[in-house]
């Protein structure tokens, strides 16, 4: 049984004005990588959740969380 993260990064993003490529250059990754996050082909390192998190000034929990099961 595999589990699914969420993440509200593109929310994050928008709120702030950012693009892919800004948040990308603040944290030290590529945009593809905040590509591939946001869309769910990626899960994060604990190191890139923490950044960003850290760049938004609010929790992990707030920008990522576990999907529910349906």
């Amino acid at each position: 049984m595999s589990t699914e993260l969420d993440n509200r990064i593109r929310v994050f993003r928008a709120e702030h004005r950012m693009s892919q490529s800004d948040l990308a250059a603040a944290i030290g990754v590529s945009r593809k990588t905040i590509s591939t996050i946001e869309v769910g082909r990626f899960v994060p390192s604990t190191i890139i959740a923490l950044k960003i998190a850290q760049h938004f000034k609010v929790s992990v929990e707030e920008v990522f969380s576990l999907k529910q099961p349906q």
